[in-house]
């Protein structure tokens, strides 16, 4: 950790013997990781930079075990870190080194419970690999947008309680553009059900919304039914060497641009434009993806 940062500080009342045996009554000994050694992967950030410390690592297996952990820890004053991947370089999942509490991971609830190829959606738990989500989906025809560097090993609840972008985000948006429905345990242990499918839904508040970006403060995110789209059949990329950062701007507005977003009578869905720095040039990647390019 920096040294000009000030560790925060955490009201929470340590783990006692007492907590510790209920908590292992809701997730068992499997669930629970209490040697120092194999803690060490949920406490330390990606990066290295930032390490810190927890009474124990919680690992429930299902939603009803994620609502007693939380409702007992709540009743008790202790404070919870929720994680999923830990593959955040910012240190939101990571536990201050005067955390007294524990993490709740979300590793164990990996299962994809349903996929809709008709309804195009994909209903997992939160702790399911964004790659396995993505293979998921096209193994159904199907294609799950979000795609960033750390997709096989962040999970889909990691993504959406930080409203994560990824490299198709100007195409798709971000992370609460993707998702239909949550369910969510309160901060109290009480369970929000709001797993709906619907494409059209307007009755009342959107109060999915609150959670996504919130990154745990407010519920940790359980399930989700995710939006899936049309599996692309077709992807062409094309190398530009260009002499500078500005023709690259100007490349976006060239007419060839356009002549790509229009083939192929209109079956192209997104143009993604990124900018390479090699040792012996500067080069514009363009990448079309669709169903009749080549």
């Amino acid at each position: 950790m920096p040294d000009n940062v000030i560790a925060p500080t955490i009201p929470t009342i340590p783990v006692t013997p007492a907590v510790l045996e209920g908590l292992r009554a809701i997730v068992g000994d499997r669930g629970l990781i209490l040697d120092e050694q194999a803690k060490q992967p949920f406490v330390t950030d990606w990066r290295g930079s930032t390490v810190g410390t927890a009474a124990v690592v919680v690992r429930p297996a299902n939603t009803e075990e994620v609502s007693r952990v939380v409702k007992l820890c709540f009743d008790n004053g202790i404070a919870i870190v929720p994680q999923g991947g830990n593959t955040g370089l910012m240190g939101g999942a990571t536990p201050w080194p005067t955390h007294q509490g524990i993490v709740l991971s979300l590793g164990r609830m990996n299962h994809v419970i349903e996929v809709d190829p008709v309804g195009y959606s994909m209903t997992v738990e939160a702790g399911c690999i964004l790659q396995t989500l993505q293979e998921t989906a096209a193994g159904h025809d199907r294609f799950f947008p979000l795609s960033l560097g750390a997709q096989g090993s962040c999970m889909i609840g990691g993504n959406l309680s930080t409203n994560a972008g990824g490299v198709q985000v100007l195409r798709y948006g971000n992370a609460r553009n993707l998702v239909m429905g949550l369910e969510v345990v309160l901060p109290n242990g009480d369970i929000w059900n709001g797993l709906r499918s619907l494409k059209k839904d307007n009755t009342g508040y959107d109060l999915k919304l609150l959670f996504m970006g919130a990154e745990g403060t407010l519920g940790i995110i359980t399930k989700a039914v995710l939006k899936l789209w049309p599996a692309p059949k077709d992807v062409a990329t094309a190398w530009l060497a260009i002499r500078d950062p500005q023709a690259a701007i100007s490349a976006r507005t060239l007419p060839f641009s356009e002549d790509i977003a229009n083939g192929a009578r209109g079956a192209v869905r997104a143009i993604a434009f990124n900018l390479v720095a090699l040792p012996f040039a500067l080069v514009l990647l363009v990448t079309g993806i669709g169903t009749a390019l080549l």
